[in-house]
């Protein structure tokens, strides 16, 4: 079976790189990355061939995808502040690039996992945030990820390929780099924490958000792929546990067994204000699959920081 994998340097596609390499099932697992966020280094327990380039380049995606059973899609512009910052970057990699993505996949009739995000439903005030709520961004980010989950299920209802769409809430683990301006929230926390720095958190703290810890998500990815799972709506993916920013700063302290200093600063423009899953569609597709909780998740997180050869390099691997 071979598998391309789209963003797999990143942080969720290592992850799953090293999960796939344990499968004898797996005979071939090709990596698509231009490494605007991921690492090479990321991936050197793998046993993948890598190349290097752009989702947006339709000869290459032809070529990596020759003979593939099935697409991971979670090549991405990964950030809301990013997206806010460059709209029409954020566009072309999210939205543009899944449809040429989805292209490639039907051109050889494999099977398409595409990565959305929690950030289609916008400041919903509704929570749990189930399928059936309207979606309504706030980021161009959010709107890039909702026009890759349409186009992905417009591709199964119109061509009659194979395809899911999962909403991924918060993600973070092991791989996640934490050295720049976008940098996610657990990262940037344990990386501040790391160094002895008061974590910052962007308006009262008081806004809250699913963490999700990767493991959870590459066995949803892993089994979706095995079984080639398809829904004709979008999938959560998520804890389906909500948890204030401020709650986040003292379970780490509680992890880290020290209290951590906390600085706030001005809210940031297309953060949401509160985020929780409905996962009933999730539990009722993937019935084997548990969740990991956050405290356990935050110490394998914290446990992979402090490797020397992570905290040598920036923590960005």
């Amino acid at each position: 079976m071979k598998i391309v994998v789209t963003g797999g340097a990143g942080f969720i596609g290592a992850n799953l790189c090293k999960e796939l390499s344990r499968l004898p099932e797996v005979s071939h697992i090709l990596v698509l990355d231009d490494l605007s966020s991921g690492s090479l280094a990321n991936l050197r327990d793998t046993r993948v061939d890598f190349v290097q380039g752009s989702i947006l380049d339709r000869s290459l995606l032809g070529e990596v995808m020759r003979g593939a059973d099935a697409a991971v899609h979670l090549a991405a512009r990964p950030s809301v502040a990013m997206s806010v910052d460059d709209p029409e970057g954020s566009h072309d990699v999210n939205a543009s690039g899944t449809l040429r993505v989805l292209e490639a996949c039907r051109a050889v009739g494999a099977y398409a996992v595409t990565a959305s995000s929690c950030s289609v439903y916008g400041d919903s005030a509704e929570n749990p945030k189930h399928e059936g709520l309207p979606t309504r961004p706030v980021s161009p980010y959010g709107a890039g990820k909702l026009a890759a989950e349409a186009y992905t299920l417009s591709y199964a209802a119109s061509f009659n390929m194979r395809t899911l769409a999962l909403r991924f809430f918060n993600v973070y683990g092991p791989f996640q780099p934490a050295d720049h301006a976008y940098a996610a929230v657990i990262p940037a926390f344990i990386d501040a924490a790391l160094r002895g720095d008061p974590l910052r958190i962007y308006g009262d703290g008081l806004q809250t958000r699913d963490f999700t810890f990767a493991e959870t998500v590459v066995s949803v990815l892993i089994d979706a792929v095995m079984r080639e799972v398809t829904s004709d709506t979008p999938v959560n993916v998520a804890h389906g546990v909500q948890v204030s920013l401020l709650e986040l700063a003292r379970e780490l302290g509680q992890v880290m067994d020290r209290p951590l200093e906390v600085r706030h600063a001005p809210p940031r423009k297309g953060d949401i204000r509160d985020s929780r899953a409905s996962c009933e569609r999730l539990r009722r597709l993937f019935p084997d699959i548990a969740p990991v909780s956050l405290d356990v998740g935050l110490q394998r997180t914290v446990s992979w920081f402090e490797q020397p050869m992570v905290a040598g390099s920036g923590r960005s691997q």
